[in-house]
């Protein structure tokens, strides 16, 4: 107990001592009379010293005891030791006084910003594209925690080899950071994160900085890892399905301590980073999975009409030739030539539409409506479906890779319409809808384009195919039978600007 004027009762006393909470009496001026011996253990070395002082917690305003109770948070920041957050309530106390209960919230201020950087990072994992965002918004959230003034999460394919640069926080621009590292390495530096990857454990190392700074060999990195204010250091392994991916390097604020929760937080978050680096590798294969089907299936188209009709003009021509061999009037020729001419015309016109599905050309001229446009009289024209398209925008302002994932996801909406719905008619709308571009695909078909032998194949890889394409740009996709019947495919995708890349 410290006390310039100790309570008159010794139970009481007693009782205040061996209180976990922190007891603090005011005189009316804010000034310390009394602390127990939890307040004055969680003020640190300096509570005894305000004793007769101000104390860290403001008195309500006015004059003379105030008989009403306040709550409220102050920051304190004792000499020799990290700041502390302290919770207090104020109430009227004895002569004229106060009498202030408080704790010390620091952890647990800490652990709620941790878990928010956990929950944000999780959403950016799921929300965001491109990999090299995510991961560099999980180094953003990581270094936002109190503590923690650095961080790299770094790939790892080979530990002999030269690493990625997945997502980096607080070196300021270092683009030369890789190069620079192989040279440490190569003049015999202590990588110690390569001690995380290999052995799959978490690497603590104290006062890391003052070794690296005195050390030649680490003499290329010492400009960028000078940069930050740090001394302590964690290497955080990822690890996805036992297999370890990377390391996530945290640098701690001298004085920081990376106990237990700080580690299990930077756990977590080597847990999205392996997390987003795996989806990543997954969807990689996925697309290029589904290019080969498609591939496949335009092969297939090709045999089964292309080559088909040019087969038709060979044997036609043969024919053609025969009769001028035998003599033949012109005008028993002209059939034959009649036919010969339907057979190429139709012919060049799938070929076209071949080479179009390959690499759609008029999105870059004449963009996306327009493609779309043609595509539906192309179809109609084909095949007697009525495919109507309607929007009230000339053109879609967004870039050629998403303009043409959203052309194919049509084109295989209506492809599978017309194979599998038996209907007469398909609507296409497109329009915009705050940041998102919205494309909406029915049609008033009796069936549902999911017949039970494709169970792979078919449409069903084509709803596959459709919604990997929709989600590759954090996009939203449904499809499924309308209420009035036929059948509807709906998808929504962010538009540039709203922060989405490609995954």
């Amino acid at each position: 107990m410290v006390a310039e004027q100790a309570p008159d009762r010794d139970g009481m006393r007693a009782l205040l001592d061996v209180s976990g909470d922190g007891l603090v009496l005011l005189d009316a001026a804010g000034r310390v009379r009394y602390l127990n011996d939890a307040a004055a253990r969680l003020l640190g070395s300096d509570g005894a010293g305000l004793l007769g002082r101000p104390g860290p917690f403001p008195v309500p305003a006015g004059t003379g005891a105030n008989p009403s109770t306040a709550d409220g948070a102050v920051r304190w920041a004792p000499s020799r030791s990290r700041p502390r957050e302290l919770e207090y309530r104020i109430a009227a106390g004895p002569q004229d006084g106060y009498a202030v209960w408080f704790r010390d919230v620091t952890d647990v201020g800490h652990q709620q910003a941790r878990l928010t950087a956990i929950a944000r990072a999780a959403s950016s994992v799921t929300a965001s594209g491109a990999l090299a965002v995510t991961l560099e918004a999980v180094a953003q959230e990581i270094v936002r925690t109190p503590g923690i003034n650095a961080v790299q999460i770094l790939a790892v394919d080979d530990p002999a080899a030269d690493l990625r640069v997945l997502g980096m926080a607080g070196f300021g621009a270092a683009p030369e950071f890789v190069d620079r590292l192989g040279a440490c390495r190569r003049l015999g530096a202590d990588v110690r994160f390569l001690d995380a990857f290999t052995a799959g454990v978490p690497v603590v190392v104290p006062s890391r900085k003052a070794a690296i700074m005195a050390d030649a060999a680490w003499e290329p990195l010492h400009e960028i890892m000078d940069r930050p204010d740090w001394d302590g250091f964690v290497s955080m392994p990822m690890i996805v399905r036992a297999q370890v991916l990377g390391v996530v390097n945290a640098y701690y604020e001298p004085g920081a301590d990376p106990g237990p929760a700080s580690v299990a937080f930077l756990e977590a978050m080597a847990d999205h980073a392996a997390i987003a680096v795996d989806t990543a590798a997954l969807l990689t294969q996925t697309r290029a999975r589904a290019e080969s089907d498609e591939r496949r299936r335009l092969a297939r188209e090709l045999h089964d009409s292309v080559v088909q009709q040019m087969f038709s003009m060979r044997m036609q021509a043969t024919v053609l030739r025969s009769q001028l061999d035998n003599g033949a009037e012109p005008e028993g020729m002209r059939a034959s030539a009649e036919e010969l001419a339907s057979l190429s015309s139709s012919a060049l016109t799938d070929l076209r539409r071949l080479v179009f599905e390959l690499r759609p050309l008029e999105l870059a001229e004449q963009g996306l409506v327009d493609a779309l446009r043609r595509h539906a009289a192309a179809v109609g024209a084909r095949t007697g479906l009525r495919v109507d398209v309607h929007t009230d925008r000339a053109r879609i302002e967004a870039g050629l890779d998403l303009q043409e994932d959203v052309y194919r996801i049509v084109s295989e909406a209506v492809h599978n319409v017309v194979k599998h719905a038996g209907a007469s008619a398909v609507e296409v709308g497109i329009e915009v809808d705050g940041a998102d571009l919205v494309v909406d695909v029915s049609d008033d078909g009796t069936a549902a384009p999911l017949p039970a032998d494709e169970p792979v194949a078919g449409a069903r890889l084509g709803l596959v195919s459709m919604r990997e394409r929709t989600e590759r740009w954090g996009g939203r996709f449904a499809a499924g039978p309308r209420p009035g019947g036929g059948w509807a495919v709906r998808l929504a995708v962010p538009l540039p600007g709203g922060g989405r890349t490609p995954r």
